[in-house]
């Protein structure tokens, strides 16, 4: 998800607290207030020092001050996610409503849907399930050579100009095109989803045109599988023994382009900022695959595109963290803070290394169902490699120090990463021996500028 927080005047400085609110609401004592542009600014040193005051579970003050708790702990936010029983994802159950206007910014991710997201219990099961199978279905080395072929049209956009910006130019554009042909839709179609998607982000009527577009296309697009049913997602999905109604096909769908797109994009984006300013792997870009996976991993444990996750609603009043939870009581998931628990993950500690217990994907029955992050692991492994393969001296074209984080609580990713290299009169294509995922050149002249 984007960043939908507005500016306010509870402004801090790296690592300190906002003020906490005098006038708390009721079972939310003294809380602090995460909105704003500079909580964002060190979001780890925040986590860190809201942690060692209060505990793993914080009061909290979302947009427009609506009260709701922030589980910072690695343990707790394991706890809520195994226990859908008592902390449940059905929103409707919000203790809050009457303190939510129309237009709050984060309607767009508490506002009950009857997708997926929102299901509970054997409907989520039946749901989940037809999209799991569906995606498990996916051929991974035809998903490897789909990767390639998107990211190689990529690089050829611009690999004469001799620099780009590998955020809006390459990260950030690849989830979007791979997985509209994993959802069989016709190549003449794409660049008008990739367009409407980005439109989509923006605010304003612009925004709710684009959503329309978006939603009758897929739509039409349902409804021509079902005419013509091909080796693709929605053909899956209408031929699953869940018996899902078309609608049910369309919100889902949908629900799942959203899930790949920003996530995925922000990931690979954030391991090729790895990569390219990290002494640690620019050293060991020989290293090929390996080293390529250890950035991606790392970035999950330490730059997790989804920072925070709303969330979960308390069924019944219960403990969690030392604080009372009431029924009804909104929680805010912290990912990121709880892949960095120092009663987990010690200061002392050498690092994530091949390690990939973090709570990236969530965990649980609402957790990113099997085998989707095996999947985004290949879209994002893919798309690093090539990039070093067709680039081999890409080299980041700013001091790394003025690499600039998104200002957003709920995502973790940059504004660009301006690179430059030398400019080649086409990028590769698969088979011509130029490598890529299973072999070739691995980029080992790729460093950080002045490295």
């Amino acid at each position: 998800m984007t960043n939908p927080s507005t500016a306010s005047n509870s402004e801090t400085e790296t690592g300190t607290l906002p003020p906490p609110d005098q006038d708390a609401h009721p079972g939310h004592p003294r809380p602090v207030r995460l909105h704003g542009p500079d909580i964002a600014r060190d979001p780890a040193g925040l986590y860190r020092t809201l942690q060692q005051r209060y505990g793993p579970v914080v009061p909290v003050l979302l947009d427009g001050d609506v009260p709701a708790w922030f589980v910072l702990g690695y343990r707790e936010v394991s706890q809520v996610t195994a226990n859908p029983r008592q902390f449940a994802r059905d929103c409707r159950r919000w203790n809050a409503w009457d303190l939510i206007p129309g237009d709050w910014p984060l309607m767009p991710y508490v506002g009950w849907t009857p997708s997926v997201m929102f299901a509970e219990g054997p409907e989520h099961q039946r749901r989940a399930g037809a999209i799991g199978d569906s995606l498990d279905a996916v051929d991974r080395t035809e998903l490897v050579r789909m990767c390639r072929r998107v990211a190689t049209e990529l690089i050829g956009a611009f690999s004469l100009d001799g620099e780009a910006d590998l955020v809006a130019q390459y990260s950030h554009r690849i989830p979007l095109h791979v997985m509209a042909r994993l959802y069989g839709l016709a190549e003449a179609d794409i660049p008008l989803l990739v367009a409407d998607i980005a439109e989509s982000l923006d605010v304003g009527d612009k925004a709710v045109q684009a959503h329309r577009r978006i939603h009758a296309r897929m739509r039409g697009l349902v409804e021509a599988k079902h005419r013509r049913p091909g080796p693709d997602l929605p053909s899956r999905l209408i031929g699953h023994s869940a018996a899902l109604s078309d609608d049910e096909i369309v919100i889902d769908l949908l629900v799942v382009m959203a899930a790949a797109q920003q996530p995925t994009g922000n990931w690979i984006g954030n391991g090729l900022r790895l990569m390219l300013v990290d002494d640690r792997f620019t050293a060991t870009l020989q290293g090929g695959r390996d080293s390529v996976g250890q950035a991606l991993n790392e970035a999950l444990w330490e730059d997790t595109p989804t920072q925070n996750f709303i969330g979960r609603w308390a069924v019944h009043d219960c403990a969690l963290g030392g604080q009372r939870i009431r029924r009804g009581d909104l929680l805010v998931l912290g990912l990121a803070a709880a892949n960095t628990d120092l009663r987990v993950r010690p200061e002392t500690h050498p690092g994530p290394g091949a390690n990939r217990a973090h709570l990236s994907f969530g965990r649980g029955e609402h957790g990113c169902p099997y085998p989707a992050p095996d999947l985004a692991s290949t879209i994002a492994s893919t798309a690093v490699e090539t990039l070093l393969d067709r680039l081999p001296d890409v080299r980041i074209s700013v001091p790394a120090e003025e690499l600039t984080w998104r200002p957003s609580v709920w995502m973790r990713g940059l504004f660009a990463l301006p690179v430059a290299f030398s400019p080649i009169a086409g990028a590769a294509t698969e088979g011509d021996g130029a490598g890529g995922a299973d072999g070739g050149g691995r980029g080992e002249h790729a460093r950080s500028a002045g490295g």
